[in-house]
């Protein structure tokens, strides 16, 4: 009986260590790639196309590389896109004005609204596996490399907000939700 309980033990306990050992690498946030493409409003002033995608992993570290096209189709009075950060072009982001936006941060989460309204519910989304929460710097033309305005973005496979009829997986600070086509990639580390 000694014997056997000799060898039983050590390989029991190789056994579970290895199981500890295994389990935070499975547990890890997967590093997703995203593309998508879509329009955002519902604030009183204010509609943006927004299209793009890329990559991020929530780390340690942490990185994201994401960038793509955007575009005012009605004027912003309100928000980051209001009031540009760029003194050389001052002022809100018309109809047709706008070019393309990069990613600054990739952000765990962020607290919104779709519509400004004072009775909506305040919701959070959090970058995972099919939600990534950027903080973004848009640019207009003629501003090469000095971005003209700096707002959170939202781009989800799911819907946002379900206090909100229709789907809504597409955000912009200040301007409101959308509906966008999504489609994330996830490779588990």
């Amino acid at each position: 009986m000694k014997s056997q309980l000799q060898w039983e033990v050590p390989l029991l306990l190789t056994f579970f260590s290895t199981m500890l050992f295994a389990t935070p690498v499975v547990a890890q946030p997967a590093q997703a790639g995203f593309g998508f493409n879509g329009a955002v409003s519902g604030f009183p002033t204010g509609a943006v196309s927004v299209t793009g995608g890329g990559a991020y992993d929530l780390g340690p570290p942490s990185f994201v590389h994401a960038a793509g096209g955007f575009s005012c189709l009605a004027d912003v009075g309100q928000g980051p896109l209001s009031n540009s950060i760029n003194p050389n072009d001052p002022g809100p982001c018309l109809a047709g004005q706008g070019v393309r936006w990069d990613t600054a941060e990739l952000l765990t989460q962020t607290t919104f609204k779709c519509t400004g309204a004072a009775g909506e519910r305040l919701k959070t989304a959090n970058t995972g596996d099919t939600t990534a929460v950027l903080q973004a710097d848009f640019y207009r033309a003629g501003d090469a490399n000095d971005e003209s305005f700096t707002a959170q973005m939202i781009v989800s496979a799911t819907d946002i907000a379900d206090d909100i009829p229709g789907l809504q997986n597409l955000w912009v600070q200040g301007v409101g939700c959308g509906t966008a086509i999504v489609h994330f990639s996830n490779k588990q580390k």
